[in-house]
Parts: C-alpha cells; sequence; structure tokens
C-alpha cells in the first residue's frame, strides 16, 4: 500500500529554483536558469559546462534499484518505510511512493519538517522525541490534517512524562512504538523485556500517546551475524505478541513491527515472515535506505543482495569525478577533491576509470588509488604503469550514501552517456 504521492506543484517549485553560486559544479554559464531548464538543455556532464569536482548520480542505476526493493518487499509481504536520511531528497522520496513505498523515516524532526514541507503522510520517527518544540510541531500538523500520521519511538519512561508534557491540550494521539534495543552496548532502546512493560505502562497512562507497535533496529546487534539478528527479531516478534496477549494494544486497529537496515533486511523479511496471527493486522514495516544509490564500498560488502544472488544485485549509482591537477612524481598525483566532496567516514574513495583529457576516451584506472584526502585534495598513488597526466578526469566510487548525499545539495542526474537529464535536490 503506498502512501499519498507529495504534491505535485511542490515538486515543480524545485525545478523553478534559479541555478547559481549555491550549487557546486553546475556550469558558470547556467547562472540564472531555473533547474528545470537546465535540465531541458540535457547538457553532457564532460563538456557541458561542468566544472570539478562533480557528483553525478546514475539514472539508470537509480532506477534499476528502486524497482528492485520495491519487488523484494511485495515479494516478502512487507511495508516498505525507506530512511530518508540516506538522500534527504524529495524528488527521490516521490519516486520512492511511485514504486510502493508506505511512508518515509526520518531519524530526527528536522528531517520531518522537510518531508512534510513537501507533502509527506506518512512519517515514522525512528528516535524518541523528547523536545517540546519538535513535539508541539508534530502536533500541529497532526491537527491541521488527518492524513497525516506520525509514528514515533519510546525508550524510556522519562521520555513518555516528557512527550506527554508537552503534548498536553493535543487533539490527536501521537502513535509510538516500544524500542527494543539491539543489547547489551547497542544504540537506543529498551534493554529488558521488562522494561520494555514498564514504558508500555506508561505510554497507556498518558493520554497523548497512543501505543501501535515495537520497533528497533537490528544492524545495532553487536558482532551481528544472521543467527544473533535472527534471535534479536525473535525477541521483538515475541514481545509484540506478548503485549498484543495483554490487550496492550486494544486501541489500535493495526499493529506496527518495525526493523531494517541496509545490511540484514533479509532476515527481517525471513523472521517477519513467521510472524504470528496477532488480534488486529501487523504491518510488517521495513526501513532500509541506502539502497537508493547504494555504494562502492561499504554496502556493497554488506547488501543481504549478495546472499541471496537469486533476489537481484543492488547497483551502485554514484561516481564523483575530480581532475587531476598535480603529477608531482611517477608514484604521485593529486586530484581536486577532498573530504568536502567525497564521503570518507567509513571508506576512501575507489578510482575505477580514467577520462583522458586529451581524447575524451575513457578506460579503467588501472595502478591507481586514492590513498588520503585532504580538506580539497585528493591523494593518489600510482603504479609504474599508470596512464595519468595533469587535465585527467578520475571517475571514482564512493563508500557510504549517507554522508555522500549531504555534501552536494543539487546533483546532476546522468544517463550512462554522460547526458545529464535531471538535478537532484537535497535538504541536509
Amino acid at each position: 500500500m503506498a502512501a499519498d504521492r507529495p504534491d505535485r506543484q511542490l515538486a515543480d517549485q524545485l525545478s523553478e529554483e534559479r541555478v547559481d553560486h549555491r550549487f557546486k559544479a553546475l556550469p558558470p554559464d547556467a547562472e540564472g536558469l531555473t533547474v528545470g531548464a537546465l535540465a531541458a538543455e540535457r547538457r553532457s556532464l564532460f563538456d557541458g559546462g561542468f566544472t570539478t569536482p562533480v557528483l553525478a548520480l546514475s539514472a539508470e542505476s537509480v532506477e534499476h534499484n528502486l524497482a528492485l526493493l520495491e519487488t523484494y518487499s511485495e515479494r516478502h509481504g512487507l511495508a516498505f518505510a525507506p530512511h530518508g536520511k540516506t538522500s534527504m531528497s524529495p524528488q527521490l522520496f516521490t519516486r520512492q511512493l511511485d514504486h510502493g513505498a508506505w511512508g518515509i523515516t526520518a531519524a530526527v524532526p528536522h528531517q520531518a519538517r522537510v518531508y512534510r514541507a513537501h507533502g509527506i503522510r506518512r512519517i515514522f520517527l525512528a528516535n524518541e522525541v523528547v523536545d517540546a518544540a519538535a513535539l508541539r510541531w508534530i502536533s500541529r500538523e497532526l491537527d491541521a490534517d488527518p492524513e497525516v500520521r506520525f509514528i514515533c519511538y519510546v525508550d524510556s519512561v522519562r521520555g513518555v512524562e516528557l512527550m506527554d508534557e508537552a503534548l498536553h491540550g493535543a487533539a490527536r494521539p501521537l502513535d509510538v512504538v516500544v524500542e527494543l534495543a539491539a543489547g547489551e552496548g547497542a544504540r537506543t532502546g529498551v534493554r529488558t523485556e521488562a522494561e520494555c512493560a514498564a514504558v508500555a505502562d506508561a505510554v497507556a497512562a498518558a493520554g497523548t500517546l497512543r501505543l501501535v507497535g515495537v520497533a528497533g533496529y537490528e544492524g545495532e546487534v553487536p558482532q551481528a551475524d544472521g543467527d544473533r539478528v535472527r534471535a534479536w527479531l525473535q525477541r521483538l516478534i515475541a514481545l509484540a505478541a506478548d503485549f498484543d496477549k495483554a490487550g496492550r494494544f486494544a486501541a489500535t486497529d493495526e499493529i506496527v513491527i518495525s526493523a531494517g537496515g541496509s545490511a540484514w533486511f533479509d532476515a527481517v523479511a525471513d523472521v517477519f515472515a513467521g510472524i504470528p496471527e496477532l488480534s488486529v493486522p501487523v504491518l510488517k514495516l521495513l526501513r532500509s535506505g541506502a539502497y537508493v544509490s547504494h555504494d562502492d564500498g561499504h554496502y556493497r560488502h554488506l547488501t543481504p543482495f549478495n546472499r541471496h544472488p537469486e533476489e537481484g544485485a543492488l547497483q551502485p549509482a554514484f561516481r564523483l569525478w575530480a581532475q587531476v591537477v598535480s603529477r608531482p612524481s611517477p608514484e604521485q598525483a593529486f586530484v581536486n577533491a577532498g573530504k568536502r566532496d567525497a564521503a570518507y567516514d567509513l571508506d576512501l574513495p575507489e578510482a575505477q576509470v580514467v577520462r583522458d583529457a586529451r581524447s575524451g576516451d575513457t578506460r579503467p584506472a588501472v595502478g591507481i588509488t586514492v590513498s588520503a584526502l585532504s580538506d580539497q585534495h585528493g591523494w593518489v598513488r600510482t603504479a609504474e604503469d599508470a596512464d595519468l597526466e595533469v587535465g585527467d578526469w578520475i571517475g571514482m566510487g564512493l563508500s557510504h550514501p549517507c554522508t555522500s548525499f549531504d555534501k552536494w545539495q543539487l546533483i546532476p542526474l546522468v544517463e550512462s552517456d554522460g547526458t545529464v537529464v535531471d538535478y537532484i535536490r537535497t535538504f541536509f
């Protein structure tokens, strides 16, 4: 079941934004054009006036990845609320909803405000919200539109007290799910089932909250492997069943059970398939988000599709292009992209192809390795046989989508021949 599609007028507003100095790498001669007008020109990324470094997003890979998770979710009977923090792009949210997403997941209230500003009506906020100003804003959104639905975590009695105090006088209750921690030493969440029950009791005593389910994040399971992750997911299901048996979900007509990052969603699908029949229907809600762009590092190695190739395969969609600006020795080169341009928190960029400055031809980046990043320079180590000179472009794969999108406010969406067909706006 897909959520309501964001207002088309809001998407059109993005295309009417003017191109100027705020947006890295866009052609200087395009200044003053609207984003939509520039996209209509279908310029080449390589000779259409773009400056380096420039981040490109593959149009074909994005579409492939969107379709793959849609069919995966349908095949396994899962609703899908992809984590929007990965891209913070309303255009991509719209496409995710068009591909069957139930709603969009947020981590903090600011992200939820971006979602609401662009028409998203179903928001799963995977955090306990104890900020009174944010809670009052959520309450106003709920009161203003009966079609809006927020669900957020609770993981402490004190948190419930703060939420109830901030929401006093609200016309509609805020839906909450008890977050079960992934284990001792994990991130957030209630550590034991007995403590979960105490939090649920506090929710029941608060007139401003409504308990609708349980949730958590299996990616935080200590020393995670398939067995440990599945064991924790079984605990999550058992908690939901115990709550249901105790009548804790009497106020809702749908029980939400939610998990699922980008590394173990196969385990989520397997275990959620065994959820027993409860007193009301269950919304099995998956929240994986990094799949849209995938990557050439961290998630390339962790994706569940590596374990289940029969289900398909995600495609890395990012490529950062930078130019060689210095070749001080046969063993060393420097490109004009650094920490301000490339994700580096998990893995360094991976040199993949070289575009020859003289001929425009591309070749594999043989013997070329990114060894370090400064603020605005990439350190490149070159083998003796590496064919590389000043002016050449190096196309690099990136690791960790969450810290790739946040460095670029307007990202060219590029077809395989280099034609730029759109620009993806981000709001971090």
